[in-house]
């Protein structure tokens, strides 16, 4: 771990990562509790100043007292796009890996709980099967907003489907755009190897793609909150995964916001946004012991 600066109630400071310094931002709570938090943004996007980051972070820092911390991994870069090379997984995993040891070291012992917003929501599942790859303790729990954990998603059921209509064809993350931004996170060659599912001649790993899990893989994955979005293309995701936690018996809930449609803690002018982080303020309390 590195420097640290103080800025807007919130310190910068910087894990210790394999490929490199990690960005991370802490938010102080009044209570014990600590939550390493992940933003989305398709693997490509994002930032500690986006809302889903610092706008959840602030708020679950005064209204649920946890000391928040927000991880600025390295995004899955396009060559063109990059001055250096490609970024691939695992590097924004193990960017993920390298905040949670900062977070457990800092936390002395206080419950950990891990959590993130859509491609966020697959690195933090992703760093649960990691975790226990390596025999090492998971967080207290575990929060999925709107996650996107597959790279073939189940179909949506005949209303969802209806109801994506009437999204422009961007914003409705059919199959073809789920695949693009896997081919983005694993690399193109890798994805056309290792077939539509994630299996085939070149496996990729499971870390990678959470929502091709079976029930003995999550066997041993903490209490889990699926937080989905209404008319949103990623929600078969969140439910199969869900249905993958309870039959492995792992306490899960999944709620629906009404009304919303992909990414809506990225949008606080719409008041769904304020339901949804009254919602996690509700779920910490429920699981700080």
């Amino acid at each position: 771990m590195s420097g640290a600066r103080v800025d807007g109630g919130w310190r910068a400071l910087e894990a210790d990562g394999p490929h490199g310094p990690v960005p991370v931002r802490v938010h102080p709570g009044a209570g014990d509790g600590w939550l390493l938090w992940v933003h989305g943004g398709g693997f490509v996007a994002g930032d500690l100043d986006m809302h889903e980051a610092d706008g959840v972070a602030r708020w679950l820092a005064a209204d649920a007292g946890l000391t928040v911390v927000t991880v600025d991994h390295r995004l899955a870069t396009r060559l063109e796009d990059s001055p250096r090379w490609p970024v691939r997984w695992p590097v924004p995993s193990d960017d993920v890996l390298a905040a949670w040891d900062l977070v457990t070291a800092r936390a002395g012992g206080a419950p950990v709980h891990l959590g993130g917003c859509s491609a966020g929501g697959n690195l933090a599942a992703g760093a649960v099967l990691r975790l226990l790859e390596r025999g090492r303790a998971v967080p207290r729990s575990l929060v999925l907003a709107y996650p996107t954990l597959h790279v073939v998603q189940p179909p949506p059921g005949d209303d969802l489907a209806t109801a994506l209509l009437s999204l422009p064809a961007q914003e409705r993350w059919g199959p073809e755009q789920v695949r693009g931004m896997y081919a983005n996170l694993l690399g193109p060659a890798l994805l056309e190897t290792s077939g539509a599912g994630g299996q085939g001649a070149v496996e990729v790993p499971l870390a990678a793609v959470p929502g091709a899990a079976r029930p003995e893989d999550v066997a041993a994955f903490p209490a889990t909150y699926v937080l989905l979005g209404d008319v949103d293309g990623l929600r078969p995701s969140g439910e199969d995964f869900a249905r993958t936690l309870r039959a492995a018996s792992v306490p899960v809930r999944v709620e629906l916001e009404e009304g919303t449609v992909h990414g809506h803690l990225n949008r606080p002018e719409e008041p769904s946004c304020a339901r949804s982080l009254q919602r996690l303020s509700r779920w910490y309390a429920e699981h700080a012991g």
